[in-house]
C-alpha cells in the first residue's frame, strides 16, 4: 500500500466545473496553476468545440480534462510516471471522460511513432532535463495547419526559425507560452 498522499487539482469551467481531480505525490509533477490555466484558455477561446488536443508529459491530465470539459473532441493524454498514469485512469473513470486516450508511454516515443495530427498540443515536461529541446523538433508532425502549442518551462522561450512565440507570460517561477508555427 502507498504513503504517498493525494493531491487535487480543480477542473475551472465548462462541463465538468469545480470537479477535482486527484493526483500523486511524485517528483516534479506540479499542476499548472488556476491563473495560468484561466489565461492558457482565455488565449485559446473558451471552448475548444471540435478540436483535438494532445496533452503531452500530462502530470495530473489538468490540461486535456480541462480541454475535454470545453467542448474538445478528443485529448490523448501522454504520462510515463505509473503512479500519475494511474490517476489518469481513475480521474478519467470519475468524470466518465470517453473522449480522453490515456496512455503510459514516454512522450518522446509516443512523438516518434505518432501518425495522428493535433489542433492543440499541451507541453509541460519535467524541468531541467532538457525535454523541450527534444521534443520541440518532434512536435511539428503532430501539429495540425493552423495548430497551437502551449508551453510551459522553467524559462522564457524566444521566436526561432520553427516557432514564434504567440503570446507568453510569467507566473511565480513559471513561464508559460502559446507558440504557432513560423511562416
Amino acid at each position: 500500500m502507498s504513503s504517498k498522499a493525494n493531491n487535487t487539482v480543480r477542473i475551472s469551467a465548462g462541463e465538468w466545473r469545480s470537479r477535482l481531480l486527484k493526483f500523486p505525490d511524485v517528483d516534479g509533477l506540479r499542476p499548472t496553476p488556476d491563473r495560468v490555466r484561466q489565461t492558457v484558455f482565455n488565449w485559446l477561446g473558451q471552448e475548444l468545440y471540435g478540436l483535438s488536443c494532445l496533452d503531452l508529459f500530462a502530470g495530473t491530465g489538468v490540461m486535456g480534462f480541462e480541454a475535454l470539459s470545453r467542448g474538445a473532441t478528443q485529448a490523448v493524454m501522454i504520462e510515463k510516471s505509473r503512479p500519475a498514469y494511474q490517476a489518469l485512469v481513475d480521474n478519467k473513470t470519475a468524470l466518465k471522460a470517453t473522449n480522453a486516450q490515456l496512455l503510459n508511454l514516454d512522450a518522446l516515443q509516443f512523438l516518434k511513432q505518432n501518425q495522428q495530427k493535433f489542433d492543440v498540443i499541451f507541453v509541460d515536461p519535467p524541468y531541467h532535463q532538457g525535454l523541450l529541446d527534444q521534443v520541440l523538433p518532434l512536435i511539428k508532425m503532430a501539429l495540425s495547419e493552423g495548430g497551437l502549442i502551449y508551453v510551459e518551462a522553467e524559462f522564457a522561450l524566444t521566436d526561432n526559425a520553427d516557432w514564434e512565440v504567440f503570446k507568453a507570460g510569467k507566473a511565480g517561477n513559471v513561464f508559460y507560452h502559446l507558440l504557432k508555427a513560423a511562416i
